[in-house]
């Protein structure tokens, strides 16, 4: 197993626009997903295997960098939650999209983790990045875990902290408005999550109902009951047709503005997170300003560096974080904007060819009169 690595040293060399997560592999409870990335040398590929436990390791390591000056500001690209085999009403609750029993999805949702991590201009120094993308060992290192006390101490600062006034319109803006989308986006994915697990129960009742008018039919030579009989069978073909379908209708709904609405919750969650942690400075900063014009005079230097220090990474913070909302903003509107584009062009597609099958179903009812 490899050592924790922080260092943030390194620069990729495989193309951070172009990795993909193509296969998932299962092996009891335990998924392993293939990773490939291009090679910058344009020599071939790396192709690497890594579990959940492996991008949570990536994770904590681009957590960590403290040393890296504004890292804070940062909007770090949104890690799915861990799926599961045979996932639970519960883990779908969880996971909305990513947790129904559809891979695809999933794979693309770490797909688009990684690129966001392989393309930032500060994430993709760190080593464990490359390391990640391009060793045939496992990474390693213990995964950072916070007991329920520091879990308990950080929800109350939330609360108290969540509310404070900003110094800077940019940011309370900012703040202002992705309080009203956090909660938008995920109610929409949620609602549009109802809709896809009612078209998928829909097609399953239609083929249960396409199985069942198989059981209409009679044997026998009387006209009436063979004219009855390929009734129920041309019917039986109709919802057949109706559940293959809505089936698709729902895959469609699924891989394309399910997957982009789900990615745009995740995404507002962590510009959340990020505007957060910077309204916590901002507070540890105003305590530092405090301290120092309260500091008696023996006390007065190093407080007046405690200050200086504060305002120093506060401003690095700042910085980051006005580039970071900027660029967030531009690659959320476009992602979503792909999502909603290819949405309505499979649902057309779809909507095509199933007009063109029941036309088909039409006519063979009217040859049949």
């Amino acid at each position: 197993m490899m050592e924790e690595v922080k260092e943030v040293t390194s620069a990729l060399s495989v193309h951070g626009h172009n990795i993909k997560v193509t296969e998932v592999l299962k092996d009891g409870d335990t998924l392993t997903f293939l990773i490939v990335s291009e090679k910058l040398s344009g020599t071939g590929e790396y192709h690497v295997h890594r579990t959940y436990e492996d991008f949570e390791w990536l994770q904590q390591n681009l957590f960590s960098q403290e040393d890296v000056p504004g890292i804070q500001g940062v909007i770090f690209p949104p890690l799915p939650g861990k799926a599961q085999v045979n996932a639970t009403s519960k883990v779908i609750k969880q996971l909305g999209f990513l947790g129904l029993d559809e891979w695809q999805p999933y794979c693309k949702a770490l797909e688009t983790f990684l690129c966001q991590v392989a393309s930032h201009s500060i994430l993709c120094k760190n080593k464990a990045v490359e390391i990640f993308l391009t060793s045939s060992e496992r990474p390693g290192g213990q995964r950072v875990k916070k007991n329920i006390l520091n879990r308990l101490s950080q929800a109350m600062e939330e609360k108290r902290k969540e509310g404070h006034k900003d110094v800077d319109d940019f940011f309370q803006t900012e703040r202002d408005q992705n309080i009203i989308l956090t909660i938008s986006t995920k109610t929409a994915a949620e609602r549009f999550l109802d809709v896809v697990l009612t078209e998928q129960k829909i097609a399953v009742a239609c083929g249960h109902f396409s199985a069942a008018l198989h059981l209409c039919v009679e044997p026998g030579e009387d006209p009436g009951k063979q004219d009855f009989s390929k009734i129920c069978v041309k019917l039986s073909e109709v919802f057949d047709s109706i559940k293959k379908n809505i089936t698709s209708v729902a895959k469609n709904n699924m891989n394309t503005l399910g997957l982009g609405l789900d990615l745009e919750s995740r995404c507002q969650e962590a510009e959340k997170e990020m505007l957060f942690r910077r309204t916590c400075k901002l507070v540890e900063l105003e305590n530092a300003r405090r301290n120092a014009e309260k500091a008696k005079p023996v006390k007065k230097a190093p407080m007046e560096e405690v200050k200086k220090a504060a305002e120093t990474e506060f401003d690095h913070i700042c910085k980051v974080a006005k580039q970071e909302i900027v660029g967030f903003e531009g690659i959320r509107v476009k992602m979503l904007q792909q999502a909603l584009v290819q949405w309505c062009e499979t649902q057309l597609l779809t909507a095509k060819e199933s007009a063109s099958q029941f036309n088909q179903h039409l006519q063979a009812f009217k040859g049949m009169a």
